[in-house]
C-alpha cells in the first residue's frame, strides 16, 4: 500500500515541532497564558484560569495544544461581572469549576477556597494557610513567589518540590 504524504509537512510529523510553533505562538500573544497552557498541558497544574475572555485564535491555539476549554461567569462585589476562561485536559474538571462557580461571587468561603485550591493544583497546607491569613510572609525569594499561580505557606514543603519544574516550564515556554 502506498505511503502518502501529511499536508502539513513537518509540523505535522514532529509533535515536538508543533508544540513549540504554538507555544511559541501563545507567548508573543500573552506569555503568562502561554506559561498556564503549558503548565497545564504537561499536567503540573489539573485545571488554569485566565481571568479573561479569549478571541478565537486563541482558543484555538489552546484546542490545539490538547487542552479543553471553558468559560464561566462569576459576580463582582460591586454588581458587575467577570468572564473567566478556564482550560484542562480533563472536561471533567471544567464541569465541576463551572458547576462550583458559574455565576457566584469571587469572594470565596472558605470551602471554595478549598475546592478552587484542589482544581488549581495548589499545595492543601498553602490553601489553608492562605484561606486563614493571606499573603502571610514566607520564605520564598521574590522571583520564586513569582513564579507560582497561588501564595505559598511558610515552610511549605510541597512548593520547593513545584519551584524547579516551574522554572523549566517558563523556560520551554521563552525558548519556544
Amino acid at each position: 500500500m502506498p505511503r502518502t504524504r501529511s499536508a502539513s509537512g513537518p509540523l505535522r510529523r514532529d509533535p515536538a515541532l508543533r508544540r513549540a510553533e504554538l507555544l511559541a505562538r501563545l507567548r508573543e500573544r500573552d506569555e503568562d497564558l502561554a506559561f498556564l497552557a503549558h503548565l497545564t498541558a504537561v499536567g503540573l497544574k489539573p485545571l488554569s484560569r485566565y481571568e479573561r475572555p479569549l478571541n478565537d485564535t486563541l482558543k484555538s491555539e489552546l484546542t490545539a495544544f490538547g487542552l479543553s476549554l471553558g468559560t464561566c461567569t462569576r459576580r463582582t462585589e460591586a454588581g458587575g461581572t467577570v468572564e473567566e476562561t478556564i482550560f484542562s485536559r480533563s472536561t471533567q474538571l471544567l464541569d465541576i469549576y463551572r458547576e462550583a462557580f458559574n455565576n457566584g461571587p469571587l469572594r470565596l468561603s472558605s470551602e471554595l477556597g478549598r475546592l478552587e485550591g484542589y482544581l488549581f493544583g495548589f499545595p492543601p497546607c498553602c490553601v489553608a494557610a492562605y484561606i486563614a491569613k493571606p499573603y502571610s510572609p514566607n520564605q520564598l525569594s521574590r522571583e520564586d513567589q513569582a513564579l507560582l499561580f497561588h501564595w505559598a505557606c511558610d515552610g511549605c514543603t510541597i512548593t520547593p518540590l513545584l519551584l524547579p519544574r516551574y522554572r523549566e516550564a517558563l523556560r520551554v515556554v521563552r525558548e519556544a
